[in-house]
């Protein structure tokens, strides 16, 4: 909008051509992820099955920079027609409220002249016979509060007052949609695309910047609309009412809100969630210190996976959540939950944030999971759930540093939405969902279960390595004591830590008194009343494995076969085969 803007020219300001750029800058961002989806799942694949050899090698990594280079083309132009959509959504809203201005003023009789001021007519008087006289305001103020008095506050005609408020309504619009002329003008200058063929990584950053703008401006158009209180059916209600265009809009300029929202299908929450791993690494490249560097690290790893070929026989993995406050957050499926009959749901626990460790270990024991139950079950996933944050500071075994229950309990309310978001969007009808905490896992999945109504969906528990739950009863889980499932090695002292009421000065920190834990009773005691199932008795406290390795065995199929295979069959439905061990 050229020139000091009037109320007639805001009137005319073709707000459909703003639609029409929009769309078109909304058909290349859709193109782009269509260039760079062909990319990845035809031509990588289709060069890394045939070809081999350093040239191939070489071709595949030419590939991934072009497939990048098409994610960052999209999400700009994504970003580009949001902006434009969202300044002919407030254009609109501020030529509306000039409409209901002038068709008030019409309907009083009262002439709106081209520089806003309002023209009232005389008025018959209440006292006197003598008409009151008519006038004309000043021009409107789009912040009346902050203009000294006016002659339409204490002219005698009533006409004059009601004048004044039409003209500063007036006022107050064009002033508005001058401002976001300004605003969007800004943003629009800002997208643009980095020199040369290809993408630095940089740029990333420079996009999670343009993204923060656009978001800004935005809210009122997309973010106001997002159900962030609502339940995760409702959500899953919410996007499936949405026309394409706005979910492209969405996952677009919010990917990193749409992917992390539960209810929302996990294809879904993939194509955010990759798109948000890409900004959350530019963002961490420009931020130095330890904990952006273990986080961005993480992030590396994961994103090397995501992009790793499938070998026979592998789940295919989905990024149903990432970001990186607190400790970090990651959440890993390997198989889709949403299609398969079995779903499984691990929580790790003493020690765990997005760092290298994390994106190797943990990740690596859902998919063994997955791995494990597709083999009884050929529909079967399994999740690495980082959604809280553990406990960090634990000095030794018998440290007080996970004494508290605080992180147990905001992650187990975060657990069981997370949970119940899973049943929601699992198109089987009714999805068989294991959930498994190790650790301190175990005592955030007792939480959970104390939330209220228990962790909706959830059929069996399994507990390993743990130093209880919270609860001094399988039964109390909300499952059925025949549905809880409990893994303790022999050498694992987690599972022997002593309730702190039994913690004696002197005494040694591994002695089991009774059956009481640090978090409750022994859950592989009869008086707790789980299935216990066989595991490894595990190395020494102190080994070549390391300190207390014993306490991370129970999922890895190379260095506890047994526990990992009882655990594979609960997942996938088969508790029959389970090998049952004695109760301590």
């Amino acid at each position: 909008m050229k020139g000091e803007l009037t109320w007639s020219a805001l009137l005319s300001v073709p707000c459909g051509e703003l639609d029409g750029a929009a769309d078109g800058w909304g058909r290349l961002s859709g193109r782009a992820d269509a260039a760079r989806d062909r990319i990845d799942q035809q031509i990588i694949i289709g060069l890394r099955d045939t070809q081999e050899g350093e040239a191939a090698d070489a071709a595949l990594d030419r590939l991934r920079q072009l497939a990048r280079n098409f994610q960052y083309v999209c999400t700009e132009t994504g970003l580009v027609r949001t902006a434009l959509n969202s300044l002919a959504h407030e254009v609109r809203a501020h030529q509306k409220s000039v409409r209901e201005a002038l068709a008030d003023a019409a309907g009083l009789q009262f002439t709106v002249h081209p520089d806003g001021s309002v023209s009232y007519p005389e008025k018959a008087g209440l006292i006197t016979e003598t008409p009151l006289p008519g006038g004309r305001t000043v021009a409107g103020s789009g912040f009346p509060d902050l203009r000294g008095p006016s002659g339409a506050l204490t002219a005698p005609n009533p006409h004059a007052a009601t004048a004044q408020s039409i003209a500063d309504r007036i006022a107050r619009s064009v002033t508005m949609a001058a401002d976001a002329d300004v605003r969007y003008a800004r943003i629009l200058r800002d997208l643009k695309a980095e020199d040369g063929l290809n993408v630095p990584n940089a740029a990333w950053t420079d996009a999670a910047a343009d993204m923060a703008s656009v978001r800004a401006a935005a809210r009122a158009y997309l973010n106001d609309h997002i159900p962030y209180q609502a339940t995760a059916a409702e959500r899953k209600e919410w996007w499936a009412g949405l026309p394409q265009e706005l979910r492209d809009e969405y996952l677009a300029t919010y990917p990193d809100i749409i992917g992390n929202l539960d209810g929302i299908p996990a294809l879904v929450r993939d194509a955010a969630n990759r798109d948000s791993l890409q900004l959350l690494i530019g963002k961490l490249e420009g931020v130095g210190g330890h904990d952006a560097a273990e986080k961005l690290e993480a992030l590396r790893l994961i994103d090397e996976q995501l992009q790793a070929p499938l070998k026979a026989g592998d789940p295919p993995m989905y990024l149903l959540g990432i970001g990186d406050e607190g400790n970090g957050r990651a959440i890993v499926a390997y198989g889709n939950p949403d299609t398969s009959r079995n779903v499984a749901a691990y929580v790790p626990g003493l020690n765990t944030g997005l760092d290298a460790k994390f994106a190797r270990n943990d990740l690596q024991r859902a998919r063994d999971t997955a791995i494990g139950a597709q083999y009884h079950s050929p529909s079967s996933a399994a999740i690495a759930w980082l959604g809280y944050d553990t406990p960090q500071s634990f000095d030794g075994w018998s440290s007080l540093a996970v004494a508290g229950t605080e992180r147990a309990e905001k992650g187990g309310k975060a657990f069981g939405q997370f949970i119940n978001g899973v049943s929601v969007t699992n198109e089987t009808g009714d999805p068989h969902i294991t959930a498994i905490g190790h650790s301190y896992g175990s005592r955030t999945v007792g939480a959970a279960s104390q939330e209220g109504g228990g962790i909706s969906g959830v059929d069996d528990v399994v507990l390993v390595g743990s130093p209880g739950v919270g609860v001094e009863h399988a039964q109390d889980l909300g499952v059925g004591r025949g549905h809880v499932f409990v893994g303790a090695a022999e050498n694992d002292p987690v599972t022997r830590l002593p309730s702190k009421g039994r913690l004696v000065a002197g005494a040694a920190p591994f002695i089991l008194l009774k059956d009481d834990l640090w978090f409750g009773k022994d859950p592989a005691s009869a008086d707790f009343g789980a299935h216990r199932f066989r595991v490894d008795e595990g190395p020494w406290l102190v080994s070549r494995d390391g300190f207390a390795a014993a306490h991370s065995d129970y999922l890895s199929p190379k260095r506890d076969a047994v526990s990992a295979g009882n655990i594979a069959l609960i997942v996938a439905g088969r508790p029959e085969k389970v090998q049952r061990e004695d109760y301590r």
